[in-house]
């Protein structure tokens, strides 16, 4: 057996044992159909990026599933691969143009393509290096990329079959358009944030008559596209108008007032203009009333020639000066201030523009009902419950997905444009000639598919779609989706209605959603906030185990969680408590042999520690069943801390020193193995390396604790009469402890106690735990009693599970100087319950201090007078 070294060093050894555990494809999961399959696919990360905490998080809890599978026996595979992200990897290159003094369209739509997959290859694999550090066990041998040979085939053969079956189209329509990155973004990549803005009241004069309608806007430089005023059918106010026209201030154009549900009588005035080109609601008011679309703000975000003399401004120039003017003509009626959500894109944080444009779109509503119906009829089940709501709202409200970006990089539309005869052409090969005429001239659409369209696909194209390949078969549907609660509708949607349309089967039969990672304050981590916490840096300081524990702990399925560098400290001290337990078993199992037959008599400690250690193993494994990996966690570590490291190992150290029988001795080495061995099997999939170092010194029968079978629950080892009588000896050890600590007697000390049974059971649990209160009270000599006639003189006293506890002191403590320190402890307590009372006495406090500085003061005085209470106790015990 090796030597164990003082401390653990997470970077010695968190390097060698991932080696270790890839050279020897431990991560490989092959088609075998004797073994039931479990299988997760990776959210792939963008090649964009770094291992940020969210990504930590989600790679952590999926790493721990896949471990913990593997370890019951399953054929466990963890598909990883990377998403090519269309708009921030071309943004990324673009701005390694720009530093050359060079735009895309100066190399042209090919070599920057070029220059695109350059970049991929050379910085886009960090973040899955990154991943390993972190301890993922993924089959790396399976790696995936989005726009891979298999996935670009994939993608190009579902375009193609939804195109042919009529659910993608191509049309004008309302989009979110980001004026920076120059595309399209779908409306759930829109993030609303809320302003505080301004609503202005506008007047509009009726035509042919001294009446006008005041209507409330937020961005007055869209009015310049108006093409009517609508009011609610059955607003009285407004019923005499509806029909008639307002002449559009500035403008001059006559527009109509109409009548629609869709108005808020309570809004505003109850009249509100409608601008078709620049947003969505008031498009589909258009589609209904057959209203004209005039387009005032292009793509750039500047005013086209529709706004007259603002043409060629940038947006918010021409609302200043347009306001100017509306004040100037006497249109403008008032201003207030107003908060409301803003549209952002949610890339680069540019307010997005509403725009009418000719793009490709998916026909959702025949997609999303299947997907509707696989989670209400259970067949998808998402953890927590509560999100099923927020999916099915979502679904069952869905709009038609644009799906076309004005990007080069990503998919390209499979859509090609007959220059003689128009005909439009979609194959997954591409054309040399038209279908219809067979013209040579053809031109491919410029647009590339959204990112997420890809994304969709990735439970199965991952595993070889449209292939109908061994593990497409073997692995398909996966098990579970590890994902956080943003991106439901992005991508965890689109997987279920697509595996659905494509496999005719769920994608996974669960949806493990787990929350965001933010500061200690409670915020998102951002640039801009400087609040961002990079997990490299932090496995480089802390390890890899110490963050992933970290991470999981206190986290509970669907919520936020926040970091605190200080649990950090906390784990790492776990840490170091696992080592040196693990550093003293070892030591003093350097003679032991595993025995052939088990036939032992175990102690109290051995009874007490062998059923502790079964009702973790089945708590464990009845949490991670649940999905509550923060629970199962800390019940690991309230285990291994206090009852393992703490109690059991005290507990036997008598017996392996062997001054008990050389049996006896034995008998402790077989229990402290046997647990220590089964715990580090419960702890791998949350600290898989120092688990695997430890495993290593331990006198085991497997290469690696990773193949090593997952700890059976085993009923016949649980023992609750055991453990009622070691808690009731904990108990009084502890209390014992507690009386040494208050009275200042020095650890080296031996004190002597005595116990007055209230039971003959009582007793009887004291007689045989007799070594265990010597050893762990440092008491001597311990005397057991049924009952007390008379009580000691000057004694410390206590009572615990019914058990009075006296610790006389004569001779112990030099009894004089304790006095004097008491009193001097009293009066200055004293002196603060008096401040403390004298400011609650203050009316004026009371009146003006903020409501929690006035409980935090009365919670002071309470402490104080409870120390109060306790000093006057002593003294008097002291001094009788």
């Amino acid at each position: 057996m090796q030597e164990i070294s003082k401390t653990y060093d997470p970077k010695k050894v968190e390097e060698k044992w991932y080696h270790y555990w890839n050279e020897r494809n431990y991560f490989y999961a092959p088609v075998d159909e004797e073994k039931e399959p479990f299988c997760i696919v990776m959210p792939p990360p963008n090649v964009t990026g770094s291992l940020h905490l969210g990504h930590a998080l989600d790679n952590t809890l999926q790493d721990i599933l896949i471990r913990w599978r593997r370890m019951q026996g399953y054929n466990a595979l963890w598909v990883p691969g990377t998403d090519h992200a269309g708009i921030a990897t071309q943004a990324r290159v673009e701005e390694e143009l720009a530093k050359e003094g060079l735009s895309k369209y100066d190399l042209g739509r090919e070599k920057f393509l070029e220059r695109v997959w350059d970049w991929k290859h050379q910085y886009g694999n960090k973040i899955t290096s990154q991943l390993r550090l972190l301890g993922s066990s993924c089959d790396w041998s399976r790696e995936r990329f989005t726009m891979d040979e298999g996935c670009s085939r994939a993608v190009r053969e579902v375009f193609v079959r939804l195109y042919k079956k009529g659910l993608i189209y191509r049309g004008n329509y309302i989009i979110n358009w980001c004026p920076k990155c120059q595309t399209t973004i779908s409306d759930i990549e829109v993030e609303h944030q809320e302003r505080e803005g301004n609503l202005w009241h506008i007047r509009y004069p009726v035509k042919d008559s001294d009446e006008y309608i005041v209507v409330a806007t937020t961005r007055p430089e869209t009015m310049l596209g108006d093409t009517a005023v609508a009011v609610h059918p059955e607003d009285e106010r407004y019923q005499h108008l509806i029909g008639r026209s307002v002449i559009l201030p500035v403008v001059g154009r006559e527009i109509p007032i109409i009548a629609d549900e869709y108005v808020d009588p309570e809004f505003g005035s109850g009249a509100v203009k409608i601008t078709p080109a620049h947003d969505p609601n008031d498009f589909e008011i258009a589609l209904r009333h057959n209203l004209p679309f005039v387009v005032v703000i292009d793509k750039n975000a500047r005013m086209t020639k529709e706004a007259g003399k603002y043409q060629g401004m940038e947006r918010y120039e021409c609302r200043k000066q347009l306001l100017e003017q509306l004040k100037e003509e006497g249109f403008l009626v008032n201003v207030e201030d107003y908060s409301h959500a803003v549209g952002q894109c949610y890339r680069c944080d540019t307010i997005i523009e509403p725009l009418v444009s000719e793009q490709w779109f998916v026909k959702m509503k025949p997609l999303a009902e299947p997907a509707i119906r696989a989670v209400k009829e259970g067949r998808i089940r998402f953890v927590p419950e509560r999100f099923t709501k927020i999916y099915l709202n979502w679904m069952e409200n869905i709009r038609d997905w644009c799906i076309s970006r004005q990007l080069w990089w990503g998919h390209r539309i499979p859509v090609w444009y007959c220059q003689e005869c128009g005909e439009i052409i979609c194959e997954t090969v591409d054309p040399d000639k038209c279908s219809k005429c067979g013209s040579s001239e053809l031109v491919q659409d410029p647009d590339v598919l959204d990112t997420w369209f890809s994304s969709a696909l990735w439970p199965f194209s991952t595993l070889g779609w449209p292939e109908r390949t061994p593990e497409l078969n073997y692995f398909y549907p996966t098990n579970v989706l590890v994902t956080g609660r943003d991106i439901i509708f992005f991508w965890v949607a689109r997987m279920i209605f697509m595996s659905l349309e494509f496999m005719k089967e769920v994608p996974f039969r669960e949806v493990f959603i787990h929350g965001l990672v933010l500061d200690a304050q409670g915020r998102k981590m951002s640039k801009s906030l400087g609040n961002g916490v990079d997990p490299i840096e932090v496995i480089d300081q802390y390890g890899a185990d110490t963050l992933r524990f970290m991470l999981v702990t206190g986290n509970t399925p669907g919520n936020d969680l926040r970091f605190h560098f200080e649990r950090l400290e906390g784990v790492r001290n776990f840490c170091n408590k696992i080592w040196n337990a693990s550093r003293f078993a070892v030591m003093n199992l350097s003679d032991y042999e595993e025995p052939e037959e088990v036939s032992r008599e175990y102690t109290l400690a051995d009874r007490w520690i062998l059923s502790r250690y079964s009702r973790t193993v089945k708590e464990v494994t009845r949490l991670l069943e649940k999905y509550e990996l923060g629970e199962a966690a800390r019940i690991l570590y309230e285990f291994i801390w206090t009852e393992f490291c703490d109690w059991y190992i005290e507990l036997i150290k008598p017996r392996l020193y062997g001054k008990e029988s050389p049996e006896s001795r034995r008998t402790a080495q077989y229990v402290l193995n046997y647990v220590l061995g089964g715990t580090m099997r419960l702890l791998h999939p949350f600290m898989p390396f120092i688990t695997e170092e430890i495993w290593h010194h331990l006198p085991q029968d497997r290469e690696s604790i990773m193949i090593a079978s997952w700890p059976e629950d085993e009923p016949e080892r649980e023992d609750r009469e055991a453990e009622q009588k070691m808690e009731l000896l904990m108990n009084v050890i502890r209390a014992v402890r507690n009386l040494r600590s208050e009275m200042n007697v020095p650890p080296n000390r031996q004190a002597e106690v005595i116990l007055a049974a209230n039971s003959a059971e009582a007793l009887k649990i004291l007689e045989e735990g007799m070594s265990y209160l010597k050893n762990l009270a440092n008491a001597a000599p311990v005397t057991l009693r049924e009952r007390i006639e008379e009580k000691p003189a000057k004694a410390a006293t206590a009572v615990e599970n019914g058990i009075e506890i006296f610790m006389p002191l004569e001779g112990l403590i030099d009894i004089d100087r304790e006095v004097e320190r008491l009193e001097k402890e009293l009066a200055e307590v004293k002196q603060e319950l008096e401040r403390v009372k004298k400011k609650l006495s203050n009316e004026g406090f009371l009146s003006k201090a903020p409501r929690e500085i006035v409980d935090k003061e009365k919670a002071k005085k309470l402490e104080f007078e409870r120390k109060q209470q306790i000093l006057e106790q002593r003294l008097s015990m002291l001094k009788g």
